[in-house]
């Protein structure tokens, strides 16, 4: 759900369904004003998309819940702000009202956004009753930076950078989505051998990814073998997919009409050797893990969210197959290589922090089988074939499943074939939520181990 801004100062808003059982998209619009009903008291997948809309454009959706901004930055709709301004300009991040619990012994915790950690910016605000988490709401917009207002009038030179930088470890994942959406614009036909080496890239992000979360669980709970061992191996698989294109991003792979680099047979062979024994080392690191009844005490029952409550979120990837949700974009709607060789969807069905690391576990098994046949039966033909100009006054929709979920980018073109709007929904910002609501009733102690059995990204978020 998105707002493109139209000449008569109104705003067409934009609704993109996805039908997972039929594979089919449908697509919705209507033109409004400065208001419009709320869809969130019916839907509340819809309660972050609604308060972008106000954020963005000033269109304000009368009924929603708690409005409140999203990202704190000013409206891009000139004199059509969702919220009353200070002097200096938007909203600063966190400067808003906070839902509040009163009572006896219940009390307030404020963390971040500055962490003890070395990571990204969020503010995470607790109402407690002793150590029992009664109600968290998360504040983030710490690392706006504007991307997809960036966007519009391209794409150039430097879009696909913007695309390899939305989320640091999605690198290739965003730059897919990206480029499969200019080749739809401009009925390009990707060569097979192309689409197997993006598929490879995007597996083995996902293999790296997945071991480091698995290690990094391992050390919330104190238990520092896993939690050794995967930190080194997930270097090994980012250096694997240095080995194909000089970054262990992936950055400079993945171009529009194919990839930027090829993997002769010399190449193919060290990255199944190095494979082989990088899945050894994790299969003895996570199996310590799962012997270890420390750890299954700590993972079992914590953070657990329901099948319903995962569906009336929107919860998307891994966090939504823990919780028995059947829904993959490489299985629901397959593009590139995953149309002829797909992946079998990985389950689980408690929805704690053990079935989220237990379906990273799945998906590790399965990610290095696909990469494994993929390598060995590399097809031959160009690795680019060149662009071409963009279709105008359309629209298209790219789905891809990035390691940490479904990625959606929509494109629209305007009269010259350049982006009128660009669209980008990071997995991160369907899951939010759900972290929040994982921590319900949960001892506040617990917060770092569910935070990381989610490990949601913030920039991915923020745009």
């Amino acid at each position: 759900l998105f707002g493109e801004p139209l000449e008569t100062d109104r705003v067409r808003l934009i609704a993109v369904l996805a039908h997972g059982t039929e594979g089919t998209l449908s697509v919705f619009s209507v033109v409004v004003g400065d208001a419009y009903p709320a869809l969130t008291p019916d839907c509340p997948q819809a309660h972050s998309f609604e308060r972008e809309l106000a954020e963005q454009w000033g269109v304000r959706p009368l009924g929603h819940p708690w409005l409140k901004p999203l990202r704190f930055h000013g409206s891009y709709r000139a004199s059509h702000d969702g919220w009353p301004h200070t002097e200096e300009g938007a909203v600063p991040p966190g400067v808003v009202d906070f839902f509040r619990v009163e009572g006896e012994e219940v009390h307030e915790v404020a963390v971040g956004p500055v962490h003890a950690g070395i990571i990204e910016p969020g503010h995470f605000r607790f109402q407690c009753h002793g150590e029992n988490v009664l109600h968290l709401e998360i504040s983030l917009g710490y690392q706006h930076r504007g991307v997809e207002r960036a966007l519009i009038g391209g794409p150039n030179k430097r879009t696909i950078h913007y695309m390899e930088t939305l989320a640091g470890e999605t690198s290739v994942g965003h730059a897919t989505a990206y480029c499969q959406a200019l080749e739809a614009l401009g009925g390009v036909g990707v060569s097979a051998r192309a689409d197997v080496l993006r598929g490879v890239a995007l597996e083995l992000e996902r293999l790296a990814n997945h071991t480091g979360d698995l290690g990094a669980l391992a050390g919330d709970v104190g238990y520092l073998p896993t939690a050794a061992y995967c930190g080194r191996i997930r270097g090994d698989f980012l250096n694997m997919t240095a080995l194909i294109c000089g970054s262990r991003f992936g950055r400079g792979l993945i171009r529009p009409g194919g990839v930027g680099f090829d993997v002769d047979p010399p190449r193919a062979a060290e990255l199944l050797e190095r494979l082989g024994q990088a899945m050894r080392d994790v299969t003895g690191a996570i199996q310590l893990l799962w012997d270890e009844p420390s750890v299954q005490a700590r993972f079992e029952g914590t953070g657990r969210l329901s099948p319903q409550l995962c569906h009336d979120l929107g919860l998307v990837g891994l966090v939504g197959r823990a919780c028995g949700v059947h829904a993959d974009v490489r299985h629901d709607f397959p593009s590139g290589i995953f149309r002829f060789s797909q992946i079998p969807v990985s389950t689980w069905h408690t929805g704690d922090v053990f079935a989220r690391a237990y379906v990273r576990w799945l998906e590790i098994q399965r990610s290095a089988a696909f990469v494994r046949e993929q390598l060995t039966t590399l097809p031959d033909g160009p690795t680019r074939v060149p662009a071409e100009p963009l279709e105008a006054n359309a629209l298209v929709v790219c789905l891809i499943e990035g390691w940490r979920g479904e990625i959606c980018h929509v494109a629209t073109t305007d009269d010259q074939g350049h982006f009128a709007r660009y669209k980008i929904v990071d997995p991160s910002f369907h899951n939010w939520m759900g972290l929040a609501m994982a921590l319900r009733d949960q001892q506040i102690s617990d917060f770092p181990l569910c935070n990381k059995s989610f490990n949601l990204s913030y920039c991915g978020h923020d745009l």
